[in-house]
């Protein structure tokens, strides 16, 4: 067979488990530690390594000195890691490059438990070689002297640098052509051009004096190779002598020890030079480019250039306009184009002074930018040419306002700005054609009113706005404004603004915009319109101490708002009662409210308010526990009927509705295994072996029976047997015996009345019936055994008989009747059993019997809750709270009133006794007491208004 292959490694990836997270802040805080800087997924090849998997790979080969120390494990480090790459060695260098970074000092410390060595010599320097473990400073730096070496043994590994080509030993020749292993390809030698000798024919006599013997001779020349040539001694001056030229003998007495044949000579003496001579023969020497016009033009170039603006004379240059400054930032830029009246410069500032209040409303505040207010509301005063011959402007100083109809009072406020306005003439508009310089100016002038709007939201600008006098009369200028598309949204927009600006100002009754929000409330029929004024009236100094008291408010006013207490609209509703209730809490209004309406049924539908969205639920108490039945140990007996319904069916179907036939759920009972199981043989067993057929095993069977019911399981009950004994019991938890059978389609199945054979007393025939002539029939010829006739009837004929039926009394003792009087008898038993009627009511009925409860009925409305103490049971909220305080202000104020004095007067003289709280709510009170019984969030204002409400008639 084939070799199985090797299962494919997945590619590299990064696993963002929780043991990669942690074991990365642990190395983060290390590398902090040790000063060092971490490279969380440094890139090897195409793919980010992951530090986590890395490390524990290469220390479970060894770490990283055994690693480094076996030739080729790198790029098996990389091949088992999943690292894939067309330059394999380029990425095992890499890759142990970024382990050596990132990892190998952490290795040393929590691995093999040491110190590692200092940051200068280990993660500063380059990733060659190995041996960290035994690197110090000292032995690190001899390595580093003789790094330069031709043997250097650093790529131990085989992937710590470029490969490098093996070469020849002095003493062996250089092969032709064998190549390296994983070196590059063997350099050719040299070829020497022959160039003859032109000096004489025959040497000077000083000429093996005047030259090293090594370096005048070919063996030299050849024994120093391509690898020993240096740019000191060029091929082309190297001396080439004659092959017969014989080698001239030394001088002096070592002589005798040099052999004259150069065949008995070693080439590795000839090539020795001594220590001192090999720094001098090996150092390059340096050769510096002369630059010329021809190979570096651009240079002369440049120094021609130089040259030229030297003689030419300085330049005096001062700054340009606007260099090194910024300039304002774009809030100043748009308070300052705004304020220039150019129409292009203020529709840029219009167009970001709305983005950034709505952006940034809770940073954008009027008191940072002094003159904005003044900017957007002399913008929006320009609505005031289109409609009329009239261009509104604001004056500081007071007597050129009054003097001007055009002119608006900026520190005292505009008094008659109401008569002003409707002095002017209204300017006839085209409402077909708009142009496009109207279009543009109205586009500039909303989002003035938006950008008003906007900041106005913000609690520091509503408060600075409120003592800007000017915003008062821009409000009563825009929504006196006639009715028109154009000036739709402007309109919001304004309103928007008093009901921002409201809580923080005092406004009478003679105040313009205190009369402006009138006319909103009185003469508009927009929702939106009503709403915001009706807002705004109710929060009038909200924030400050002096009350808010609507004074004269007109009678129009208070008819509008009872009848949109009547709309199905709990906003607009809201606000109507908000507004009632800032109304009622003055004496003065609550004698103008009673003249002006008819309070009867303003009371009337508060009170309907007072359940408002309430949610109705009641609570049972139980005043006696719940009876249970008798519980049975052993199922019921089987009926005829039942039993043949049940034969047709298939086990384990057959097995799970005899449970649900003879079982109930209950989570507090239990049955024994043994007693469901013999009841189940003693049903089936006999009538199955009549068909030929078997009965389930008792396993499957305890199995069926526990999935019927969800809550029903077998258990192992401990129980106690002797003295000192545990009982162990099996059981099915969850079910019960039912006292009657019930049919696979919801029958129920009567137990048979009459007293059992055995003569014990109160012990009744075992049998169940489903309908009224199977019973009749069991007792006339089970117990009183009556023999039929030919025709399957009876004969009517006298006997000697007795009711045994429970405790029927008419027939206890025997008696000589017929026996169709008995039959009849009889079946009033029957009837009585199967329609539910007793024979002896006090005795108890089979089944559960309920216990004595009372039943609660309680109603639930809004509420919050409570601010200043959370733990306390909520608070009532909403629309109904609001009813409830505004039926106690009229309660409480309406007996102050002059129409109470002349409520009295009038009763004096004929007419009926009492007050004003008498006639409106004697009715209401039977509605008061249920509301105060029911709804426990209201019950402490119910109290506190039928403590009101009651308190003349005391009097």
């Amino acid at each position: 067979m084939a070799p199985s292959k090797e299962a494919e490694v997945e590619l590299h990836a990064i696993d963002r488990t929780p043991e990669y997270e942690e074991f990365m802040n642990k190395l983060k805080n290390y590398h902090q530690e040790r000063g060092t800087t971490l490279e969380a997924e440094p890139k090897v090849g195409p793919v980010h390594l992951d530090l986590y998997k890395t490390y524990n790979h290469v220390v479970a080969s060894g770490g990283y000195d055994k690693v480094s120390d076996e030739k080729l494990a790198w790029r098996r480090m990389a091949e088992q890691l999943g690292i894939h790459s067309s330059n394999v060695a380029s990425t095992a260098f890499s890759l142990k490059e970024k382990y050596y970074k990132n990892l190998a000092a952490f290795e040393i410390k929590f691995h093999h438990g040491k110190e590692p060595p200092p940051k200068d010599i280990l993660e500063d320097v380059s990733a060659k070689g190995g041996g960290l473990l035994t690197r110090t400073r000292e032995n690190f730096r001899g390595i580093k002297r003789e790094s330069g070496a031709v043997g250097d043994s650093a790529a131990a590994s085989g992937d710590d640098g470029t490969p490098t080509r093996e070469r020849p030993t002095p003493d062996a020749p250089p092969s032709s052509s064998v190549r390296a292993s994983r070196g590059l390809r063997e350099a050719p030698p040299q070829r020497v051009i022959f160039q003859p000798d032109t000096g004489p024919s025959r040497p000077t006599r000083n000429a093996s004096g005047q030259q090293p013997s090594h370096v005048n001779t070919p063996s030299a020349a050849t024994q120093a190779g391509p690898y020993h040539s240096t740019p000191s001694q060029p091929v082309q001056h190297t001396p080439v002598p004659l092959p017969q030229q014989p080698r001239a003998p030394p001088r002096g007495p070592s002589g005798s020890f040099n052999p004259t044949n150069s065949e008995n000579t070693s080439a590795a003496v000839e090539a020795y030079l001594p220590r001192s001579l090999q720094h001098q023969q090996h150092q390059p020497l340096p050769m510096r480019p002369v630059e010329t016009p021809s190979n570096n033009p651009a240079e002369f170039t440049r120094r021609r250039q130089i040259a030229r603006s030297l003689l030419e004379p300085p330049r005096r240059t001062g700054p340009h306009p606007g260099v090194g400054f910024e300039g304002p930032n774009i809030y100043i830029r748009c308070l300052m184009a705004l304020r220039s009246s150019i129409f292009d410069e203020q529709q840029f500032a219009l167009y970001h002074l709305v983005k950034i209040s709505f952006e940034r409303h809770d940073k954008f505040k009027f008191e940072g930018f002094p003159g904005l207010s003044e900017a957007l509301v002399e913008k929006v005063l320009e609505i005031g040419s289109l409609f009329y011959d009239v261009k509104w402007k604001i004056s500081w100083i007071s007597h050129l306002a009054a003097d001007n109809l055009d002119t608006l009072d900026g520190n005292e406020g505009t008094d008659d700005i109401l008569d002003r306005i409707d002095s002017l003439e209204q300017k006839e508009l085209n409402e077909l054609i708009v142009p496009a310089e109207l279009a543009d100016q109205m586009v500039l002038i909303n989002e003035a009113a938006l950008t008003l709007r906007n900041m106005s939201l913000l609690r520091e600008n509503a408060a600075h706005l409120a003592e800007f006098l000017p915003i008062k009369d821009l409000i009563c200028i825009v929504l006196s404004l006639p009715k028109h598309e154009w000036v739709v949204e402007l309109k919001h927009a304004m309103l928007d603004i008093a009901e921002a600006l409201t809580p923080y100002m005092e406004i009478s009754s003679r105040d313009p915009l205190y009369q402006v929000l009138m006319r909103q409330v009185r003469d508009s029929d927009d929702r939106g319109v009503i709403l915001t004024a009706l807002r705004a009236l109710g929060r009038i100094s909200m924030n400050l101490e002096a009350p808010n008291k609507l004074d004269k408010v007109p009678s129009a006013v208070l008819t509008k708002i009872s009848e949109l207490m009547l709309l199905n609209d709990d906003e607009l509703m809201d606000a109507c009662l908000d507004f009632l209730y800032q109304y009622t809490a003055v004496v003065k209004n609550v004698d103008n409210l009673v003249k002006s309406l008819n309070c009867e049924h303003l009371v009337q539908h508060l009170v309907r308010l007072l359940s408002h969205n309430a949610k109705r639920y009641q609570h049972e108490v139980f005043l006696k526990p719940m009876m249970k039945p008798m519980v049975h140990d052993e199922p019921a007996a089987m009926p005829e009927d039942l039993l043949q319904d049940l034969l047709k069916l298939e086990e384990p179907e057959r097995c799970n509705q005899w449970v649900k036939c003879f079982f109930e759920e209950d989570k507090d009972s239990f049955v024994t295994q043994i007693a469901a199981w013999q009841g189940y043989q003693n049903a089936f067993k006999a009538a199955l072996q009549a068909i030929g057929q078997q009965l389930i095993t008792p396993a499957d069977f305890i199995r069926n029976s526990c999935s019927v019911y969800k809550g029903s399981k077998a258990e192992v009950l401990q129980g106690t047997g002797g003295p000192g004994e545990i009982q162990q019991k099996f059981i099915i938890h969850g079910i019960r015996c039912r006292a009657r059978p019930v049919g696979i389609d919801g029958q129920v199945f009567l137990r048979c009345l009459w007293d059992s054979a055995s003569g014990r007393p109160n012990e009744k025939c075992g049998h169940f019936f489903g309908t009224k002539q199977t019973m009749w029939n069991h007792v006339v010829s089970a117990h009183l055994k009556w023999p039929r006739n030919d025709k399957g009837g009876f004969d009517n004929k006298e006997e000697l008989v007795r009711c045994q039926w429970a405790d029927c009394t008419k027939f206890s003792k025997p008696s000589k009747i017929k026996l169709a009087e008995m039959g009849h008898h009889l079946q009033t038993h029957c009837c009585q059993i199967f329609n539910g009627i007793a024979i002896n009511e006090k005795k108890a009925q089979d089944g559960s019997q309920p216990g004595d409860r009372i039943v609660f009925q309680y109603e639930e409305t809004a509420t919050a809750p409570d601010e200043q103490n959370p733990a306390a049971p909520p608070q009532a909220a909403g629309i109904p709270l609001s009813a409830v305080l505004i039926l106690r202000n009229i309660a409480r104020n309406v007996v102050k009133t002059s129409a109470q004095e002349d409520l009295l007067k009038f009763h004096e003289l004929g007419g009926e006794a009492g007050g004003w709280n008498e006639r409106l709510f004697r009715t209401m009170l039977p509605r008061l007491y249920e509301i105060m019984s029911e709804n426990r969030a209201l019950a402490p204002h119910i109290v506190s208004l039928i403590h009101l409400a009651e308190s003349e008639r005391d009097i």
